[in-house]
């Protein structure tokens, strides 16, 4: 008796070691059926078995995993319960080895008879369905949950998160939803697992709006999270939700939530999209500043961008002139040459215009009536004349040059200039 019950507190030990799921789908419990299996006797091994089991768990509690494995296969046990059980054994021993094939055989027999004592079988099935899960056996995963659905009658909201995770790496994102929901409405206490197999599922989906319920649900129950906050911020940009969306991101921003360039990218967007142009430059030109957002031409001429939107014409030119400089942009040296003209700092303009000639800008008409501006209020007629006689080469500035031409000489000749 002592060695039979020591083989019983090792059954129990076992049953303990393994995953814990637990839930249906399909499942139609019998509870009668139930009710008969809980309340049956409990089945011990035969005595030259269960000395041999013994054996093997001395070996494998010495840590020598191998050799209980050894002696575990060496058992020709005649009784059906005795090789169930032992087939249980080592499916487990095979599994903490990670040798999961094999576990896996050894468990399919340990469960199929549908022999073994309540609590062992249940715990088989639920371990046969983690073990097909991660060895990407999904299907049979899901029968392996509903299975122990029906032998138990019980439902859990671990095992309902692993059917809704299954049917999502097989691609069934429609099918997510419903065992997801049945797992939040089962927890004890809240966890993120379903609800981020439903956001994944509607995006798949494209069901943007629903995404961003669900994302609204998780800030909800977590506001602390901060990863949840940014990302609530970024479904809003795809129902197009621009001012909840920047709200958002704003609470995010100001709380330092933020941990990636993208998010200061976002919210940078969102400002954008908001027609706040001015402070959409700001947070991107404070971000890149402070090394958190690279210094590429995207970036330096997305903050041109918001500064020319916002009427900061310096700001803008100065920008526009270093995003240029990444690769010799030439028409970002016109635009640069172009703001400068507009803020009077004429000189500088020039040297910006030309930049762009000389690389090759295909709005040469333009650059050329900027120039003739730029000579023209530096009193510098004959280049100012020079240029605007180019610009009517260009059909699309021919006519405004011409009329331009007209009074850039009438203005030199009353200066005393000859051209």
């Amino acid at each position: 008796m002592r060695n039979l019950s020591k083989v019983t507190a090792l059954a129990v030990l076992m049953s303990l070691s393994g995953a814990v799921f637990t839930a249906p789908v399909l499942a139609a419990p019998d509870a009668a059926k139930i009710e008969a299996r809980k309340k049956a006797k409990t089945r011990v091994m035969g005595e030259r078995v269960g000395k041999k089991v013994i054996k093997a768990f001395d070996l494998y509690n010495e840590e020598k995993l191998d050799e209980a494995i050894a002696m575990l296969k060496e058992i020709e046990a005649s009784d059906d319960f005795d090789k169930a059980t032992v087939n249980r054994y080592l499916g487990s021993m095979y599994g903490q080895k990670e040798q999961y094939k094999t576990a896996i055989k050894h468990l399919e027999l340990a469960v199929a008879p549908d022999i073994l004592n309540f609590a062992d079988q249940e715990q088989s099935l639920k371990t046969l369905g983690d073990m097909y899960a991660g060895t990407e056996q999904y299907e049979k995963a899901k029968k392996a949950y509903v299975a122990w659905m029906d032998f138990t009658g019980e439902e859990d909201a671990t095992v309902y998160t692993r059917i809704a995770q299954a049917n999502y790496q097989l691609g069934l994102f429609k099918d997510v939803f419903s065992p997801a929901d049945k797992a939040i409405k089962l927890q004890k206490e809240p966890n993120k697992g379903p609800y981020q197999l439903k956001l994944g599922s509607y995006f798949e989906l494209k069901d943007y709006k629903n995404m961003v319920k669900v994302g609204e649900e998780i800030v909800r129950i977590w506001p602390g999270d901060k990863k949840a906050w940014v990302s609530l911020g970024k479904y809003y940009l795809q129902t197009e939700d621009y001012k909840t969306g920047l709200a958002t991101m704003e609470v995010a921003y100001k709380n330092g939530y933020f941990e990636a360039e993208v998010d200061y990218k976002v919210l940078s967007n969102f400002y954008s999209l908001n027609e706040i142009p001015y402070k959409a430059a700001k947070v991107l030109e404070k971000s890149i500043d402070d090394k958190i957002v690279k210094r590429t031409k995207q970036n330096i001429s997305a903050v041109a961008s918001n500064y020319h939107r916002s009427k900061d014409i310096e700001k803008a030119a100065k920008y526009y002139e270093e995003a240029a400089k990444f690769d010799d942009d030439a028409e970002l040296y016109r635009k640069a040459g172009s703001l400068l003209l507009q803020s009077q700092n004429y000189s500088a303009a020039v040297v910006r215009l030309n930049k762009a000639l000389e690389l090759g800008s295909d709005k040469q008409g333009t650059i050329y009536s900027d120039l003739a501006e730029a000579y023209y209020y530096q009193e510098k007629y004959k280049q100012a004349y020079a240029a605007i006689t180019k610009a009517m080469d260009d059909p699309r500035t021919r006519k405004f040059a011409k009329g331009w031409s007209t009074f850039i000489k009438d203005k030199a000749a009353r200066n005393g200039v000859k051209i």
